[in-house]
């Protein structure tokens, strides 16, 4: 293993805690003991060279993406393109904007390859692969602001459903946005092209030149941002109805014409208290690969979901992006990884106490420092 990447089990025992520079993941299995404790022991072997990779290709993933462009040479960073070519002759994008999805998907792949699991997922930052046998489920909850934790909704996927992937984008998370989205939740079917399609979305939910915008260039934020010059967000004031309405209205009519070629399954969009969802039409059978690499503009129709209003429960509201594991039987696993397993530090690798961001959206920053 790097000596950067730092790996534990979190104190209940069940779940994984994988840190390396801006990558943090949060992995868990069902499955057998065995099974769980193979394919965490895959996760770790293959998430320990996971950013030298990327950056070993850094300068490419930050180019923006042409459509039938040239190719990186890792899984992780072909998975980056596959997701983002589709978007690639309507707007400005990197691979980067689909990176955290990517690398959920391929430590899960390699969970999934190692080990027979009824159920699984690997959450980066918000961005979730997921891996579910026949008969068994996830219950999604779908944050309405990153920075005040409140859910809007509620999301079930079930092993018939194509959905593999969730992610949100919005400019009060962790990625710099060039809209003024408070957070987009999409459900695709990798977890890297709900990264990309969040990102595009969230970018479209705005409104130009408003004054209660306040826009600098990604550059003097993060001088090696691949945004370059273009505006972020950093702060929407109090907007009008009217204005909440033709923002998110903007973004709606983006997310169905993504769910009418199929890029993705579903989306909620949400603005200052106001929340659309964009459900899926058509009813389908699931249609998957292990590893998307391969081109293409559009995906199959759309299979049937819905956003449900979330309502709390006798104990209060939950916490945002939570996944509900409540379905099949957990095992412990105290002993495992307790040789290498270390406090996550919460500075940069610089030791500056200020916190990593990572800049995604829609591209990226990943830095090997640390």
């Amino acid at each position: 293993m790097n000596s950067r990447a730092q790996i534990r089990m979190l104190p209940d025992g069940q779940r994984l805690h994988m840190h390396d520079g801006p990558i943090d993941l949060i992995v868990e299995a069902f499955g057998t003991t065995a099974a769980i404790e193979r394919s965490y022991r895959a996760a770790t072997a293959r998430f320990a060279d996971v950013l030298d990779e990327l950056c070993g290709e850094l300068a490419f993933l930050r180019r923006p993406t042409q459509v039938d462009g040239a190719l990186p040479n890792g899984p992780i960073a072909q998975r980056m393109v596959a997701a983002v070519e589709p978007f690639a002759a309507s707007t400005f994008m990197t691979p980067m904007a689909a990176v955290a999805g990517a690398v959920a998907e391929e430590i899960l792949f390699a969970m999934t390859t190692e080990a027979n699991l009824s159920r699984a997922y690997v959450n980066d930052g918000g961005d979730i692969a997921l891996h579910l046998s026949p008969e068994e489920n996830f219950v999604i909850g779908m944050v309405e602001r990153p920075d005040r934790p409140s859910l809007l909704g509620t999301a079930t996927i079930d092993f018939d459903q194509p959905v593999r992937g969730i992610a949100t984008s919005g400019w009060r998370g962790r990625s710099f946005s060039l809209g003024i989205a408070d957070a987009v939740t999409v459900l695709a079917d990798t977890a890297a092209m709900a990264d990309a399609a969040a990102t595009v979305i969230a970018n479209a939910v705005d409104l130009p030149g408003h004054p209660a915008i306040k826009r600098v260039a990604a550059c003097e934020l993060a001088p090696d941002s691949d945004l370059g010059s273009r505006m972020v967000t950093l702060g929407v004031g109090n907007l009008r109805g009217g204005e909440i309405e033709a923002a998110l209205r903007a973004g709606v009519l983006l997310a169905e014409r993504l769910r009418d070629t199929g890029l993705i399954r579903a989306a909620a969009l949400s603005l200052q208290g106001e929340t659309r969802a964009v459900n899926a039409r058509q009813q389908m059978s699931a249609e998957r690969t292990a590893r998307p690499m391969q081109r293409r503009n559009s995906l199959p129709k759309n299979s049937e979901m819905s956003v449900q209003p979330w309502k709390s429960g006798p104990s209060g509201p939950r916490k945002p992006l939570k996944i509900n594991v409540g379905f099949s039987p957990r095992v412990p696993y105290p002993e495992l990884f307790q040789q290498t397993a270390k406090p996550i530090r919460k500075t940069s690798p610089d030791r500056s106490g200020e916190p990593l961001r990572h800049t995604k959206t829609s591209g990226g920053r990943l830095d090997a420092r640390g």
